[in-house]
């Protein structure tokens, strides 16, 4: 039997890997995980490096960020800040206009991945209340915060482990050795500017063609197979919403609400989506189930019959939907005429909907009849209530509504703030920071554990990790120094060509392992390329950071990526049609500026 080389199994397992990502529905995490088994199986890389993945502490910090977006999500504090830096925009390129730029400049200065962790469900909710496209909207938010990590020297872990590595090799005081020199902060940004500004306009221009639209199995079901509820909802006095506009506070334009009726101070009033809304004004909404829960979970907003003692206690109340049974004790009354002590104290009355669709009268002349279904706000106390099997013939906790804890928004911010600001004066590193922030999540009440444990996204982690140890495969086989010999001959004696030739080995060996990786790998490649052609080192060194750092043809290449993968839904060709062109773009710029600023000679 001919033993088969290490080297054509790893091509093997990573085809095989990339047509599944590709050609079928799978989960990317099985995909993930199948393809490390495999190479453990064949023992192409020792046992330890294939799973380095699962211990490394990348990934540990990336599972605490998810906490810490968590969090902030929870007490409104993302809600808070992006109404006040991106409001509501109209469209898919307005939220691009005030998202991207802004998520570049930070990952200029900030590790990228605990902002894009917090972007994330802001996007989702944008998407939700404006009625964007959120596949158009993810993948940018990655890729604008790995282009604002080339402008400065601490934007990416590849831009200071090169400079590492020049430091190394100063240090070492080879005399054949190319000129070279450690880099400053800002020396990146002659480069790196140029290439963020267009590669972000190329986002803007083009993202509307490359990107898919929504898929049919987003809107299987249309709004009118739903059962709509019609919810009465008070603005709270002194809340979030009041002083805002009817429009700018997300009540209008959103898939699956109608506003019904507008009462301000007991009278009925025309309104316009510019209408201001007021302290105590009443909003009648019909409503599909989905739509509800995003109504009773909106900050500023209250039910009509909820107590206004209870407002800073509403974090810990639940959405139910129940049906009313044949046996229930207020059949026949009208909602109106029930008084406060009649009924359960920890229930109060959301959404009500009779049939299939939303009732056209208020709520408070409903006469409640057998087989209605209603929408209730409870306590804790209220699923341990055995009456409730008699009064309700079905009672369902919905999934995914919660009322955010406003009052802790402040301290959440806090925790951030003081967890980035440690982290970038080099006082602690990122996992430690992102452990002791999400720590004090849990001790402040921002969030709790059940909350914390949910918001990890362990799919992603898995794919990550498994990510990591592939690429202990690729080196071990000896994969890698085959393709550097490779990319070697075609560099010829041209410097712009040699350049062209390393920022395509950068963007290539980013597609099959990590972004710090390639840039480890192509050092000594770029080192040796520039010393046959008898030409400084800087050029190479700065295209290879820039050319490691712009991971955006493959969603394994870069976390952020993988960060976006799931939630955005894509497909692996969805990378590929965007990540191509973006990159033979800033390839371009950076191959043309490089030499302007960092001469040959």
């Amino acid at each position: 039997m001919i033993p088969i080389s290490p080297e054509y199994i790893t091509i093997a397992i990573l085809a095989a890997t990339f047509l599944l990502l590709i050609f079928t529905k799978l989960p990317p995490a099985a995909i993930f995980l199948g393809a490390l088994t495999l190479t453990i199986t064949f023992d192409i890389a020792p046992l330890s490096l294939a799973l380095k993945g699962f211990n490394n502490p990348g990934v540990l910090t990336i599972g605490a960020l998810f906490m810490i977006a968590a969090g902030m999500y929870s007490t409104g504090a993302i809600s808070i800040l992006s109404d006040r830096l991106i409001g509501r925009p109209r469209s898919v390129l307005q939220a691009q206009i005030r998202i991207l730029p802004s998520i570049a400049f930070g990952s200029a200065f900030l590790n990228n991945t605990p902002l894009v962790a917090m972007m994330i469900p802001v996007i989702r909710d944008l998407s939700r209340s404006c009625g964007l496209n959120p596949k158009k909207l993810y993948i940018p938010l990655s890729y604008a915060s790995i282009l604002g990590g080339t402008c400065t020297l601490i934007g990416t872990a590849t831009n200071l482990v090169i400079n590492g590595l020049i430091n190394d090799q100063l240090q070492q005081g080879g005399k054949n050795l190319p000129f070279m020199e450690p880099l400053k902060m800002f020396d990146l940004s002659c480069i790196g500017v140029p290439a963020t500004i267009a590669g972000i306009g190329f986002l803007m221009l083009f993202t509307k063609w490359l990107l898919p639209e929504k898929s049919v199995s987003d809107s299987l079901e249309t709004p009118a197979k739903k059962r709509r509820f019609r919810l009465e909802l008070e603005v709270e006095p002194g809340g979030f919403l009041e002083g805002k506009t009817v429009e700018n506070a997300g009540l209008s334009g959103q898939e699956g609400i109608e506003i019904i009726c507008f009462i301000r101070d007991g009278q009925s009033i025309d309104f316009t989506p510019a209408t201001v809304l007021k302290g105590r004004d009443m909003l009648g909404f019909a409503a599909d189930i989905e739509a509800a829960k995003r109504l009773w979970a909106t900050m500023g907003l209250r039910p009509l019959y909820s107590p206004g003692h209870l407002r800073h206690e509403r974090h810990r109340h639940h959405l139910v939907e129940a049906v009313v049974s044949r046996r229930n004790q207020f059949l026949g009354q009208r909602v109106g005429d029930l008084k406060s002590e009649d009924r359960n104290v920890n229930i109060w009355l959301v959404g009500f909907a009779r049939g299939e669709s939303a009732m056209e009268y208020p709520l408070k002349d409903a006469v409640v009849q057998p087989g209605d279904v209603v929408l209730l706000e409870v306590t804790d106390s209220f699923f341990y209530r055995n009456i409730n099997e008699i009064q309700f013939s079905m009672i369902q906790k919905l999934r995914g509504a919660a009322i955010q804890r406003t009052g802790q928004a402040v301290t959440a911010a806090g925790i951030t703030a003081i967890m980035v600001i440690t982290v970038a004066g080099g006082w602690m590193s990122m996992l430690n920071a992102a452990l002791l922030a999400s720590g004090a999540m849990l001790l402040t009440g921002c969030m709790d554990l059940k909350t914390a444990g949910k918001s990890v996204d362990f799919a992603t982690l898995i794919v990550i990790a498994s990510a990591m140890g592939l690429e202990s495969a690729v080196t071990a086989s000896g994969l890698s120094e085959e393709i550097g010999r490779f990319l070697g001959s075609l560099g010829g004696s041209s410097p712009h060509a040699a350049l062209a030739v390393v920022f395509t080995g950068a963007i290539l060996m980013d597609a099959m392992v990590t972004n710090v990786a390639s840039a480890v790998f192509m050092f000594p490649i770029a080192l040796t390329i520039a010393t046959q052609l008898g030409t400084s080192f800087m050029p190479f060194a700065i295209t290879v950071m820039v050319g490691a750092s712009c991971s955006f043809i493959s969603p394994v290449s870069y976390q952020t990526n993988l960060m976006v993968y799931r939630p955005g839904q894509y497909s692996f060709l969805d990378f590929v049609k965007t990540g191509v062109p973006l990159s033979i773009l800033v390839g371009a710029i950076t191959v043309f500026l490089t030499p302007i600023f960092f001469p040959f000679h």
